[in-house]
């Protein structure tokens, strides 16, 4: 099923669902990780669960004549098998993640046919962030600078339409194409508002919904939403939320993801006496947020657990 079909049937049925994203097993980490995770939340039935992909790293390693010599590293490889050991096990949808970075647009539409070959139907177009150890984006030779090319790809192949190659095929893949929005901006667009434009150019491009990066402000995710709808992007858009747990996430999130925490919530979280009281802080901070977000009738909360998902069980226990 198009995750599109299962956010119209949330609308037509006015009710919200939720769901989840994961990230792929280290190199070397037992798949058993990922399903104990999906365990604990696969009785809530979430909407679909989404699997993230990372790009690769790099690594210095010094050698016997004491010179650095570079590496390509990439630790969490076995993005598309998880996608596919995930719906085989659970029967339930998967979006897979397909960025531009570190792949060339042949490289994407291989993966592309592999995806259609194994019945992931589902993708989140995304640019993807620069290279661990690089300061900016940089697209490889023969890839793609920008997001809304990516989609115009995917699209393309449901057109029949593949790369170097002129004629139309008979046969066309189905992928449903889900984008990022940035409530907050992109930490590389110069406002808001330019932003909300280049996300246009991914929904006029074949984008079939919009998930937001992590947000602890509602009021900037209704803004966004109503900013979105005044541009003339008319595709659900789907809140994201992380809850806060520790400490060192009040600094390492908003250098990590562009984001701010409301002062509010840093003035409770300061304090706390542990994190474990932090934990807590932010599990009843989310549930406020999800609440507040399916009162306005959003179809889907999309749910950030970073590998733990025994906060986020908590939060949709107390919501759904």
């Amino acid at each position: 099923m198009q995750i599109i079909d299962c956010i119209n049937r949330a609308i037509s049925d006015g009710m919200t669902r939720m769901t989840f994203e994961l990230l792929p097993p280290l190199k070397g980490q037992s798949p058993k990780v990922i399903f104990q995770a999906i365990d604990k939340l696969a009785e809530f039935n979430p909407a679909y669960i989404n699997v993230t992909f990372q790009r690769e790293g790099t690594e210095y390693i010094q050698r016997e004549d004491g010179l650095l010599e570079k590496h390509i590293v990439r630790n969490r490889p076995g993005t598309v098998g998880i996608s596919a050991a995930i719906m085989k096990r659970y029967h339930i949808e998967v979006v897979q993640h397909l960025i531009c970075g570190g792949m060339t647009k042949y490289d994407i539409e291989d993966a592309l046919i592999d995806l259609d070959l194994l019945g992931v139907d589902n993708i989140l177009a995304l640019r993807g962030d620069a290279m661990r150890g690089e300061q900016r984006y940089t697209a490889k030779r023969q890839g793609w600078e920008h997001a809304h090319e990516l989609v115009g790809q995917i699209a393309a192949m449901n057109r029949g339409y593949y790369l170097d190659d002129e004629k139309q095929h008979d046969y066309r893949t189905h992928f449903c194409v889900g984008v990022a929005g940035y409530p907050e901006k992109h930490p590389e667009a110069a406002n808001l508002e330019m932003d909300i434009e280049n996300l246009k150019r991914k929904v006029d491009a074949g984008a079939s919904y919009v998930v937001t990066q992590l947000c602890y402000d509602n009021n900037k995710i209704f803004n966004f939403i109503e900013q979105c709808r005044i541009a003339g992007i008319d595709v659900p858009i789907i809140p994201g939320i992380k809850p806060l747990s520790t400490l060192k996430q009040l600094t390492l999130l908003p250098q990590t993801f562009h984001v701010d925490i409301p002062q509010t919530l840093v003035r409770e979280i300061m304090l706390c006496k542990n994190n474990e009281q932090i934990k807590e802080l932010g599990i009843e901070w989310a549930i406020m947020q999800a609440k507040e977000l399916k009162a306005a009738g959003l179809p889907v909360i999309h749910f950030y657990t970073m590998g733990n998902t025994d906060n986020i069980a908590k939060i949709v226990k107390a919501v759904f």
